[in-house]
This record gives structure tokens, C-alpha cells and sequence, in this order.
């Protein structure tokens, strides 16, 4: 029986929650935890773009998310993507495909969110595009989703507009200063976890969701 509910807030291009990805993964396979993920849509929409003062300032962030968390960043990455000057920098695109997933196969989301982490910063694919994006959910057998993200019909931009406002509704009541971050809610009501605490050992992780629920 689940006793514990575990919101996930995050965005798909945030390189510290791919940091934070091993430890996800494996809170995801927790039999007494409910995972949901909550986008945030901290980099959706914002018309940045790819140049080389942002490359050089992401590289040095990425380089220690590496050290601290053992995450690869490829040199594939860093030329194929942060290269690419005059590309976009918007995780509208990969927010969207999360929520056409989670209205098709809600039970492969958090397998999909490492597939898309993993094209961009190990691959080195532009996971901004609809079109690269949409393979990747062909390839992984969600013909479904990648129908929906390739129409973006009116129901799914409602869901995804509903899962962003949610995520920052949870954001500003509980006072998260940024992704990743975790709101566990069980017995005794909901609370913050921080961020930091995705970068330490699972054991630890687990205590700080499990203590006082």
C-alpha cells in the first residue's frame, strides 16, 4: 500500500536534476512510494538561444554537476548541442512529450524523462526539437505520445499548462527556490525536501522522505 506521495518538481533541460537523475530513477522503484513528476517550466518558453557565452557558462555548471554526482556530460554534448549557436534553449518541447506521455502511458514518464536527458547530454541531440523529440518516443515504442506531441492538440496543451501551474503553485506555497526539488506528502501533511539532498546517498534520501510521514 502506498503511504507516501512524492512530487518531483524539475525541468527536462535543468542540468542538476539530470545530476539528480540515479537517485529518481530509483525513488520511482520504491513499492511504498508514489512518484509524481511536476514540471516546472523553468526554461519553457523563454526564447533564449544558443551562443557562446551560454555554452561556456552551461560547460562549467555541467562539469560540476559531473564531479559531483558522476553524471557524463559527452563531448558530443558539449560540441553537437552547446555548440550549435543560434539554436534554441527551451524546454517547452520536452516538457510537452512528459505530458503526452502521462496521458497515454503514465506508468513509462520517468523512464521517458532519463531517455530524453540521456539524448541530450550523453547523445548530443537537440531534445528542443519536436522532431528529434518525437523519434525518440517512436523508438521507445510510445506511438501514442508521440502522435500527440507531433498534433499538440487543445487537451494536451491544457494538461501541460495545468501540470506547469501546479508545479509552481507548489513551488511558491512551500518556498522552493528552484528545481530539483521534492514535496513529500504523507500523515502528518506535506513538506519540502531540497534539492541538496538528491546529490547524497539514496539511504539518506529516503530517510529525509521517510522521517515524520
Amino acid at each position: 500500500m502506498v503511504s507516501i506521495k512524492v512530487t518531483y518538481l524539475f525541468d527536462p533541460l535543468c542540468g542538476w536534476c539530470y545530476g539528480a537523475s540515479p537517485v529518481i530513477q530509483q525513488l520511482g522503484q520504491q513499492a511504498n512510494i508514489q512518484l509524481e513528476l511536476a514540471p516546472s517550466g523553468l526554461f519553457a518558453g523563454g526564447g533564449r538561444t544558443m551562443d557562446a557565452a551560454f555554452a561556456d557558462y552551461a560547460w562549467s555548471n555541467d562539469q560540476r554537476i559531473a564531479k559531483l554526482t558522476g553524471q557524463r556530460f559527452t563531448e558530443d554534448y558539449r560540441s553537437k548541442v552547446l555548440g550549435h549557436f543560434g539554436s534554441r534553449f527551451d524546454s517547452a518541447t520536452t516538457t510537452l512529450a512528459l505530458t503526452a506521455v502521462s496521458l497515454t502511458a503514465p506508468q513509462r514518464e520517468l523512464e521517458t524523462l532519463k531517455v530524453l536527458q540521456e539524448a541530450r547530454y550523453v547523445q548530443g541531440l537537440d531534445t528542443c526539437e519536436v522532431s528529434v523529440v518525437e523519434k525518440l518516443l517512436r523508438d521507445m515504442g510510445l506511438t501514442v505520445s508521440a502522435d500527440r506531441l507531433a498534433v499538440a492538440d487543445a487537451e494536451l496543451l491544457a494538461a501541460n499548462a495545468a501540470r506547469i501551474q501546479r508545479a509552481r503553485g507548489l513551488m511558491q506555497t512551500f518556498g522552493a527556490q528552484g528545481v530539483p526539488a521534492l514535496v513529500v506528502s504523507g500523515n502528518q501533511g506535506s513538506r519540502l525536501v531540497s534539492g541538496k539532498a538528491l546529490y547524497g546517498s539514496f539511504e539518506d534520501l529516503l530517510s529525509q522522505i521517510t522521517v515524520a510521514t
